[in-house]
């Protein structure tokens, strides 16, 4: 699986890039906001790759931040929600404001945007309500499998996600340290 690029744009379109790494040029399907911040034609650009593997066909949807990335993959989990309408919703909102939306049941902020009628807005803060990080500026492959780790523990969610950003205000950020910290703290909440 491809989980990063990073190659010289040849072109760019309304809704995707025209990655060359390497001679081999790949089509990155990008939400808006990429598109506008990614420098020009003939510059370097480093993307975080989502590969979208179906049996008739293989996308890539590339992000600049890794939240970024993490929130799609989140998106793509809800019943009926594919790569198109989760691009059209990190088209729509930041992550930031996509996850606060969620977290705090905003159905008319997600009915905003294009392609996201109330009932699946609904089904959005239904399946993702407290999966999803009240702030996403620090997500990355060390918070997902803590927060996995510690699910899989049969720890709550709801728990966990508000130690993890503690503790990511205290800079505490390495896998180890996450896990070590988050089960001292969750043995408290235990007792």
């Amino acid at each position: 699986m491809i989980g990063s690029l990073r190659g010289k744009i040849l072109r760019k379109k309304p809704d995707m890039v025209l990655l060359e790494v390497n001679g081999v040029g790949y089509e990155v399907h990008c939400p808006i906001s990429v598109l506008t911040s990614i420098p020009g034609e003939g510059q370097s650009v480093f993307l975080f790759i989502y590969t979208h593997v179906r049996e008739d066909i293989l996308q890539l949807y590339g992000f600049l931040k890794e939240e970024e990335r993490f929130i799609f993959t989140k998106i793509l989990s809800v019943s009926g929600v594919g790569p198109k309408l989760a691009l059209a919703a990190l088209s729509g909102l930041s992550a930031d404001k996509f996850a606060s939306a969620v977290n705090s049941n905003d159905i008319d902020t997600l009915t905003a945007i294009p392609g996201i009628g109330k009932k699946t807005a609904q089904r959005i803060v239904l399946e993702l309500k407290e999966k999803l990080p009240v702030s996403t500026a620090f997500i990355n492959r060390d918070y997902e499998d803590a927060l996995s780790a510690l699910v899989n523990l049969g720890y709550k969610r709801t728990d966990i996600i508000h130690i993890l950003e503690t503790l990511n205000k205290k800079g505490i950020r390495d896998l180890e340290s996450l896990l070590k910290e988050s089960l001292k703290l969750l043995s408290k909440t235990d007792q």
